[in-house]
């Protein structure tokens, strides 16, 4: 073969192979002392781009999930402060249960009030006060928030907290006042309601059409069916007067009659009689008030004397239409529809006042007084649309954290599976990586031995020479 001095192949060949060892021995020690496979875009350019987007929505999904326990802590907060507002109208409603009793004083039902208007401030305290990093949850300014918990935009979930104040809880009602309600001197008879299209839009949903022709008793059974959220009563409210010792005439109270005769003016006796019907019947001077639900009214027939007097009682609680001078007399009941939401009713036909629309008034735990028979059955009602306000605002947070729970449980499970499919993609396999390094060191090696005797080769033409 031929012998070359002023160029060495051999010596030239052991460098460019010295320098690839060295290269993948520089690779190997980058990868096992970062321990990625991919360090740069030139490792692998595309397995970046996908290693890089994993990454991205892993990160998204951690950080959902911190969010999503932000949001448990919310929901836990609000649902702790509901809870003793549940407590305090519990309470309440002992109150206006045990002022509702015969027994009570004019004083007794006083000293019951001073506790239920202490109890009444307190509830808007805990609304006004109860606050999660300086928001306040229950007084209505929160309304309806979204949490993050995607690593996307969009994918949030929104928690909804009401106002729960005194001010804010309580019945929701539309009375029929001065449609249906009212007295009758004709024939005695009471008034069958002649809606046969009504419209009742309510928080837990929508009938239409719905027939109410017949007795309000009857319409309330037919609300009551519907489950809209709207309850529904026959609410009888109503004073007699003139009662004297040549009273005549029969009282007929949902089927038992009652010979006024046998009573004259001994209205005590006439309300013992009838309160073991179970009507309340109270006493004030000389005159009898009747208040009962689910019944359709009371009729008067006989009244040949003309002494007797009915007056109505409205909803609000202050004397209505009078009507006496006849022999014959009736009063019916008012339609009372309540909702512990705002609810509507259209179309609402009652006896001779043409169409009705009307959208419910919120009768506040506020407001409520113990201090008489009346306000104190009243209260009881508004206590127990507040109490199934709060109990739904507190299932509503109750189903939003196990959802929360869920998600986190979720997006867990995904990004540790992201976690792995990142890992494979961009994470060194040390296993390989060390085979790598002992190889490209053993190479190295070998290069540099050979290298060596590759650069000696040139001395061999001064023996030629010699």
């Amino acid at each position: 073969m031929a012998l070359y001095v002023n160029t060495n192949v051999s010596s030239l060949n052991a460098q460019r192979q010295l320098m690839g060892s060295s290269n993948s021995l520089d690779q190997a020690f980058e990868r096992l002392s970062s321990g990625f496979r991919i360090n740069s875009a030139a490792d692998d350019a595309a397995g970046l781009q996908i290693s890089n987007r994993l990454g991205s929505q892993i990160e998204g999904l951690n950080q959902g999930n911190r969010n999503a326990n932000d949001a448990i802590s919310v929901a836990q907060t609000a649902e702790g402060a509901l809870e003793e507002s549940t407590n305090i109208l519990q309470r309440m409603r002992t109150l206006a249960v045990q002022s509702s009793n015969g027994s009570n004083s004019t004083d007794d039902r006083a000293a019951l009030q001073k506790e239920v208007s202490s109890l009444q401030q307190e509830l808007s305290r805990i609304a006004e006060t109860t606050t999660f990093g300086g928001n306040k949850l229950l007084d209505g300014s929160f309304g309806s928030q979204a949490f993050q918990v995607g690593a996307n935009a969009g994918e949030s979930i929104n928690v909804t907290i009401g106002d729960v104040s005194a001010t804010s809880i309580g019945s929701n009602k539309v009375n029929s006042k001065g449609t249906q309600a009212g007295i009758a001197t004709t024939n005695g008879t009471l008034t069958n309601l002649s809606t046969s299209a009504a419209d009742i839009f309510g928080p837990n949903g929508t009938t239409t059409g719905l027939d109410l022709q017949g007795t309000v008793s009857a319409a309330a059974e037919k609300i009551n069916g519907e489950g809209t959220g709207v309850t529904a009563e026959a609410v009888t409210d109503v004073k007699l007067s003139g009662f004297g010792t040549g009273t005549d005439g029969t009282l007929s109270i949902d089927g038992t009659d009652y010979d006024l005769t046998k009573y004259g003016d001994n209205v005590g006796k006439l309300a013992e009689d009838i309160g073991k019907q179970g009507i309340n019947a109270s006493v004030e001077g000389n005159v009898l008030r009747l208040q009962a639900s689910g019944i359709d009214g009371v009729v008067l027939t006989g009244n040949n004397a003309n002494d007797i007097s009915f007056t109505g009682v409205d909803a609000d609680g202050t004397d209505g239409a009078t009507a006496n001078g006849s022999a014959t007399l009736a009063y019916d009941a008012r339609l009372e529809l309540s909702s512990s939401d705002q609810f509507s009713i259209d179309n609402f036909d009652a006896a001779d006042t043409g169409s009705v629309n009307a959208t419910s008034t919120l009768s506040s735990v506020s407001d409520v007084s113990v201090t008489d028979y009346s306000g104190s059955q009243d209260a009881i009602g508004v206590i127990d649309a507040a109490i199934a306000k709060i109990d739904s605002q507190r299932a509503d947070l109750g189903a939003v954290q196990n959802r929360f729970q869920a998600t986190i449980r979720n997006q867990s499970n995904i990004a540790e599976n992201l976690e792995g499919a990142k890992s494979r993609i961009k994470d060194a396999d040390f296993a390989a990586e060390t085979a790598k390094l002992t190889q490209a060191q053993i190479l190295q090696q070998a290069s540099q031995t050979i290298l060596a005797q590759a650069n000696q080769r040139p001395q061999a033409a001064l023996q030629l020479l010699g």
